[in-house]
């Protein structure tokens, strides 16, 4: 997970492990396994359990990137810092490989179940792309090539497909916006929809259609199922529920019901439970 608490030596985000065997949880129970220096995200389990894969800046600069500044046109934005680089590394904090090392934005990757590919978001070919490599880090190949920002992906368990959320600006002027904001390293994560596709980009299919910010999507065990976090029923905006639809589109239904933050879902190994952020 990662964590931003400067009490425990995290200024910005850093990656932790947390033993979920124990009965009480404190700060003190959240171990270091990134490296302390720069800000790091999206951290995953490689299969065999002692390594971890997370993208980090550190050593483009020890310090915490500075956060996006308010702007004047009060648009909400991410920062995509160019930075940041996916590594391997163990369980002990230790650095095994630099996964990446090309300019720009290098993040959000994550395993297949099979444990051959990687899948992550990258900036490389000049757009905010989805990208795959094999677990060595050999073989880069574009997996997406439409407009606008592709990312948060997850496999599916059998390793045969991707399920992103991406924005599609359609519009000049939504075109002009976002291609300026990404010259300044900023997206606008406001208006994005579910999407699958094979892993070879193949069979692209927009599953919702909803409006607002659909984000934060994950296959359910079946494969069948997609559960993802929304604001499309939201009149305030900020008012995040869980959502489940079938691949095919059909059949949405609303999961959760209380907080006004629901995200990042994902379903244990065994399909018995779901992980979830609430606020």
């Amino acid at each position: 997970m990662q964590v931003t608490n400067p009490k425990i030596g995290a200024a910005c985000d850093q990656i932790f492990t947390l033993d979920l065997n124990q009965n009480n949880f404190s700060p003190q129970s959240l171990q270091l396994v990134s490296t302390g220096k720069g800000r790091t995200t999206c951290s995953y389990f490689m299969p065999d359990g002692q390594h971890i894969l997370y993208a980090s800046t550190h050593e483009a600069n020890a310090s915490c990137p500075a956060p996006p500044k308010a702007r004047a046109d009060g648009k909400y934005v991410w920062a995509v810092y160019s930075d940041f680089d996916i590594y391997l590394a163990d369980l002990k904090g230790n650095i095994i490989k630099r996964l990446t090392n090309s300019p720009g934005y290098d993040a959000e990757a994550v395993v297949s179940p099979d444990g051959k590919k990687i899948a992550f978001t990258s900036v490389r070919s000049g757009d905010l792309e989805i990208w795959m490599m094999n677990i060595d880090g050999t073989d880069l190949r574009q997996i997406t090539n439409q407009l606008g920002y592709d990312g948060g992906c997850f496999f599916s368990h059998d390793s045969k497909k991707l399920v992103f959320r991406a924005s599609r600006p359609k519009t000049q002027k939504d075109i002009d916006d976002y291609t300026s904001l990404l010259k300044e390293g900023l997206v606008t994560p406001t208006q994005m929809e579910i999407y699958t596709c094979n892993i070879d980009g193949s069979d692209l299919k927009q599953i919702t259609h909803l409006g607002k910010a659909n984000w934060a999507p994950f296959f359910h065990p079946s494969d069948k199922k997609i559960i993802f976090s929304s604001n499309h029923h939201s009149k305030r905006g900020y008012d995040f529920q869980l959502y489940m639809i079938d691949t095919d589109g059909e059949n949405l239904g609303q999961i959760t019901f209380q907080s006004e933050f629901n995200a990042f879902p994902m379903f244990s190994p065994d399909g018995k439970k779901i992980g979830i952020f609430k606020q």
